[in-house]
């Protein structure tokens, strides 16, 4: 095994058992049809965060990517007040989805979020919020919730991929679009534990 691979898997570990702290804010991002609403709303209802944050304002065609204004009231209906949800739509991809919920922290003093996303999609994003975090100037706790009631073996309807093909081209990406490298990533994690 080489170091590369080592370090994904342990990046993929850490992902996947993030220990998730009262945060002030739970980030569902736009993307994978309604398969983060629940996760989403599990921890929200749990008492982990105070609000409900719903980035994305993707406006090109993509089958899978519903507007943050339809989750929300998708939300609603399960139950969660409006005066709890928060939309950002000005962003149309990972990226600008991290700038612009690093705004909301700012904004709001916020010190710890909670991130979901697909399963496939989470460790691109992760990466992508602690770019956004560093350029903002910002330090905050960045928690990891993937979706996990997603199939990884079954092709998507909106690609002709599995998820677990979709998880390499992630890794394409996170490559591609320059984020940081997983070892930064490891040490974020090590302070992030140390922190109250």
């Amino acid at each position: 095994m080489t170091q590369k691979e080592l370090e994904k898997i342990k990046l993929m570990a850490i992902i996947n058992n993030d220990c998730l702290k009262k945060s002030d804010a739970v980030i569902l991002l736009e993307g994978d049809g309604y398969g983060r609403i629940n996760k989403t709303i599990e921890i929200f209802k749990a008492g982990l965060a105070k609000k409900i944050v719903i980035s994305g304002g993707f406006t090109g065609a993509r089958p899978f990517t519903i507007p943050a204004s339809e989750l929300a009231k998708k939300i609603v209906k399960k139950g969660v007040s409006k005066s709890k949800i928060i939309i950002e739509e000005k962003s149309q991809h990972t990226y600008e989805q991290g700038l612009e919920v690093m705004k909301l922290a700012k904004k709001n003093k916020w010190k710890r979020i909670i991130l979901v996303a697909s399963n496939f999609h989470q460790p691109r994003a992760y990466l992508t919020f602690l770019k956004a975090m560093k350029e903002t100037k910002l330090k905050i706790q960045i928690f990891n919730a993937p979706v996990r009631e997603l199939l990884w073996f079954k092709k998507t309807s909106w690609q002709d991929m599995t998820r677990l093909e979709i998880l390499e081209d992630e890794f394409v990406k996170i490559k591609k679009y320059k984020l940081p490298d997983i070892k930064e990533a490891i040490n974020y994690q090590q302070w992030k534990e140390k922190q109250k």
